[in-house]
């Protein structure tokens, strides 16, 4: 028998059917799943009219979940990475046409002389992982990262075709960022956007707010496996490891270890859903707004197992349908988490859990949110 749900926070007359679908995942959820807290919120025009958290933050099950718990959700950081890079845009640091090896000359090496900033950012530079074998502590020395990476040839033809980068991506925007402008991301996050809950390199200061995960039960399903899917995900130094859970924490992988609050995803994501305006500070202009959300490869993808519209570092809804009914961007993480825009709405949203799924794009416990929420609007 499930206890009853203690469900925290704001949600606006009308959209009572989305608090039922909240208190729904963790009543109706798989076996597993409803082990878990979580908290989905909704703004609309920059105004929160959803804003809903259950659950605790330990697996003992000692400390609540609030509204001021931290999580790391994985991939869904990527979309934050975006929005930074198209920010360097905006302050003409850095061109999405112009090759990375402009700013960075080492990466032009073994035939990406001509891959750009662009490319990189959607995925068609060929790096998704290492091309050897490595060790996985290899993560935490980020020059020896970038050197290796500079040095390696691409695994397919730069430009023909994405194949997503899990890790890699966060180091090499990173870079690319950091010799445009002259700091680091997680710098600019914290400078920049100083009133978001979010962090890319989380201080020892803020671990005690963090929520602890619970692991997949099962992996992730990738499809037919090739040697391109194995240095993405499987090989044992796909992913950092052997350091300990605090070191991974205050390092800055934009790509992987982002830590924040739904409703700072929420408020970030408004950057794209509000016309580049966040808070009536106008962050991106039109032209560049246009520049990180349009397309910039179509096809199926040759690392993750589903067909993929790519803009500048965010997920198009085209095809997949992740995002709701319309023209939507945005980016999942690892085992569930999410965060959307939705230009044409005003809308922007995020879903953040300590309970992960096996679903690298599309969980079904955002989904269903997102259902509700779009049937209330």
């Amino acid at each position: 028998m499930t206890d009853p749900i203690d469900i925290q926070g704001v949600c606006a007359p009308g959209y009572e059917a989305v608090r039922e679908a909240f208190a729904a995942n963790f009543t109706e959820a798989p076996e597993g799943l409803n082990e878990q807290a979580a908290r989905f919120s909704v703004l609309i025009e920059g105004e929160a009219v959803v804003d809903l958290w259950a659950g605790h933050a330990d697996t003992a099950k000692t400390t609540p979940f609030t509204e001021a718990t931290l999580t790391s959700v994985f991939s869904t950081g990527k979309a934050v990475m975006a929005i930074l890079m198209a920010t360097a845009v905006e302050a003409g640091q850095v061109d999405y046409d112009q090759t990375v090896a402009s700013l960075w000359p080492e990466f032009g090496a073994a035939g990406k002389a001509d891959v750009t900033v662009a490319q990189l950012m959607s995925h068609q530079s060929g790096l998704p992982g290492f091309s050897e074998a490595v060790d996985p502590t290899i993560w935490f020395d980020v020059p020896a990262v970038l050197a290796r990476l500079a040095a390696q040839a691409p695994m397919w033809a730069p430009g023909t075709a994405s194949g997503y980068h899990p890790v890699t991506v966060g180091y090499l925007a990173n870079e690319v960022f950091r010799r445009a402008t002259g700091r680091t991301m997680g710098q600019a996050l914290r400078q920049d956007f100083s009133d978001l809950d979010l962090w890319i390199g989380l201080p020892e200061s803020e671990h005690g707010r963090v929520a602890q995960m619970r692991k997949p039960t099962a992996a992730p399903s990738l499809g037919t496996i090739d040697p391109i899917k194995q240095a993405a995900f499987l090989d044992r130094g796909s992913a950092p490891g052997g350091r300990g859970s605090a070191a991974w924490r205050e390092m800055e992988i934009p790509s992987a270890n982002l830590h924040g609050t739904a409703l700072g995803l929420a408020r970030m994501l408004g950057v794209v859903a509000n016309g580049g305006v966040l808070d009536g500070r106008s962050v991106l202009s039109a032209g560049t707004l246009e520049q990180l959300t349009r397309e910039r490869i179509h096809g199926p993808d040759k690392v993750l197992p589903f067909e993929i519209s790519w803009a500048a570092g965010l997920m198009r809804n085209d095809g997949l349908k992740v995002f709701g009914p319309d023209e939507a961007f945005g980016h999942y993480g690892w085992g569930g988490s999410m965060a959307m825009a939705d230009p044409s709405r005003r809308l922007s949203a995020a879903y953040v859990m300590t309970r992960q799924s096996p679903h690298l794009i599309g969980d079904p416990r955002p989904k269903r949110l997102l259902q509700a929420l779009y049937a209330a609007l």
